[in-house]
This record gives C-alpha cells, sequence and structure tokens, in this order.
C-alpha cells in the first residue's frame, strides 16, 4: 500500500515567505506612519480654528482683541502690580470653559494658590497631539503647558513704562482693535505652533545693538547675538511650560528667527530660545521666542481672518516679520508663504 508523502515548506521557501513579509512591513510601515502624521496634523489645524474663534468671539463681546497681559505702571517706573494672566487664560469662555474661567481669580497671580487649581490643568486645545513630551516640566508644581504662542513682537516686545508699544497682534496692556490691523487680517498672524517645555534662557542683560528699531536683521546676525550673550546674567528655564502666564517666553511666541529655525549653544549643544528682561519686572524685553513644531517642514499658523495655514520652514525671514507686523505696510505675494 502506497502512502502519499506530504510535503512541507523547505527552510529556503520559509526565509523567502518571512523575508516578502518583512519587505511588505517595510513598504507599509511609512505610510501608516504618514497617515498618523496627517492625522495628527488636522488635529492641530482644528486647534488653532477653535482658538481663532475663540479670539473672534472675544472681540465680538469687548470691541477688542484680548491684551497679551495687564500690570499696573506708573510713568516710566517698574510696575506696581500685575497678575499674569495671558491671552490663552482670557480666551476660556469662549471656549466652552465657562467653568474654569469663573474660577480663575484675576486679581491674583497665576501662581497663587487659589488659582493653582485652574492653572495646574492640561488644556486639550492647547495640546498638540505631534508633541508627545506635553507632562508638566516640574512636578511639584505642574502647570499646564502649551504648544500654541500668541504673536506678541518681532525683537521687541515690552519696553516699559511710558515706551512704545510692540508692532504684533498682542502688546502688553493693549487691547488692539481691527481697525489697527491696517496691514489687513488675512496677511497678520494671530498665532503660531511652538514646542512645550522648550529651552529657554531668560531674565538676559540687554545686549548692545537692541532698541525697539534696532535689532538684528538677518538670521546668521541674530544667532550669534544670542550665543554670545546667553550667559549674560541669563538663567536656564523652560518655556511654554505655563499657558496660564502671559509672557512671551511661556504664551507668546516672536518673528524674530523663522519657523523651526535652531539657535544652538553649550555642550552639548541645544536648540534655544532667548529672552531679555521679563515683562513682569518691567523690561526692556526682547525676545527670539521661535515658531516650532513636530510636524516635518514646517509650522500650522493663525491668522486674523481665523484661517489656518502651514507656514514651510524656508519662508524667508522678511515674510516672516512682515506677517507678524499689524501695520508694518509691507506687500506681500501670495506665493511667498
Amino acid at each position: 500500500m502506497n502512502r502519499q508523502r506530504r510535503r512541507g515548506f523547505t527552510l529556503i521557501e520559509l526565509l523567502v515567505v518571512i523575508a516578502i513579509i518583512a519587505v511588505l512591513i517595510a513598504l507599509l510601515l511609512p505610510a501608516v506612519q504618514s497617515a498618523r502624521e496627517a492625522a495628527r496634523r488636522i488635529h492641530c489645524v482644528n486647534n488653532l480654528k477653535q482658538l481663532g474663534l475663540a479670539v473672534m468671539n472675544y472681540e465680538n463681546a469687548n470691541g477688542a482683541l484680548p491684551p497679551q497681559q495687564t500690570m499696573v505702571i506708573v510713568g516710566n517706573n517698574q510696575p506696581t502690580s500685575y497678575t499674569s494672566w495671558g491671552v490663552s487664560a482670557r480666551l476660556a469662555p469662549f471656549m466652552e470653559m465657562g467653568p474654569m474661567y469663573n474660577a480663575m481669580n484675576f486679581s491674583l497671580k497665576y501662581s497663587d494658590k487659589p488659582n493653582t487649581t485652574v492653572s495646574y490643568l492640561q488644556i486639550k486645545y492647547l495640546l498638540c497631539p505631534s508633541d508627545v513630551t506635553t507632562e508638566p516640566a516640574d512636578p511639584a508644581k505642574p502647570f499646564g503647558v502649551s504648544n500654541y504662542g500668541w504673536s506678541v513682537g518681532d525683537w521687541y516686545v515690552f519696553g516699559g513704562g511710558g515706551a512704545q508699544t510692540n508692532r504684533s497682534a498682542f502688546a502688553v496692556n493693549v487691547s488692539r482693535t481691527v481697525a489697527a490691523f491696517t496691514d489687513g487680517l488675512s496677511n497678520t498672524l494671530l498665532a503660531a505652533e511652538v514646542k512645550a517645555k522648550q529651552p529657554l534662557y531668560k531674565s538676559c542683560a540687554t545686549p548692545a545693538g537692541l532698541s525697539p528699531t534696532s535689532y538684528p536683521m538677518d538670521l546668521a546676525t541674530g544667532a550669534a547675538l544670542i550665543t554670545q550673550n546667553y550667559t549674560n546674567g541669563c538663567k536656564a528655564d523652560t518655556g511654554h511650560a505655563k499657558w496660564s502666564i502671559g509672557s512671551a517666553c511661556y504664551d507668546g511666541f516672536t518673528t524674530a528667527m523663522t519657523p523651526q529655525y535652531q539657535v544652538l549653544v553649550g555642550t552639548p549643544q541645544v536648540d534655544v530660545d532667548y529672552d531679555t528682561n521679563d515683562e513682569n519686572n518691567g523690561g526692556p524685553t526682547y525676545a527670539a521666542i521661535t515658531s516650532r513644531s513636530y510636524h516635518p517642514g514646517g509650522v500650522n499658523t493663525l491668522f486674523g481672518d481665523g484661517s489656518v495655514r502651514f507656514i514651510k520652514s524656508s519662508v524667508s525671514l522678511p515674510t516672516w516679520r512682515a506677517l507678524g507686523t499689524i501695520a508694518g505696510g509691507e506687500v506681500i505675494s501670495a506665493d511667498s508663504f
């Protein structure tokens, strides 16, 4: 009686099958990762759209945009009092967070104990899903972080009592009206992405060559200014680690540097933001608080007309700075960003 012999896989055939599966996985994995990033980017865009609607609703209710923050300044002196609350905090009632807003005591600082029930919160609208580092910077003081900064200057942010205001959408003690945006709302940045817990050098002495009307006009000169002065009275800190405070380094960004531009300092080298004397100390505040993201090739931005646009890292510095001014009179081509 003949028994039919069963034939199994040979070792070579098995290895071929495994190799084919590995190739298929290698081909599919980038597509899966790309699809996931696309979904995260859409989520990020929607966050900015919600922030844009909140700004518009705030303007409808108050006749002007919210101030960067407020403080009491008599003459040219340093502030006699301030509470630090920034734009993100003031938009809360227009983002379906009325109870949270009602819990804020604007007569106290964001860091005073009665207010930490709010300032310790992580706000979903302020977190981009592509940034996986959004846990609090300090577990002992777990202030909520942010991935979106408000436009608060180019290099110049705040000059102190009696000084001219900055050229951007949001400023200390100033609530801009729509009429002030003579460059056009569709040509003016309101907000842009930033990285939570960004390495920062702040409270620096003001270097020579910085004034409200005089500052580095190109990236290389700006980067050199920072690398030469980041130890000049500065202290190391963590930027965008507190959404509740209106200072440029925590709730804002500036157009001093183009999106994703790196300024590397120290050993090992670290990409940093840079900030001179804080607004709450009376200024003058000059800052390179760069818009950054975890999206390849650029950052998502919010404009004054509520539109959200992806700005490439390759955008020219003059164009980027022109988008940051409300009344600079620059002529910007639609294909330049």
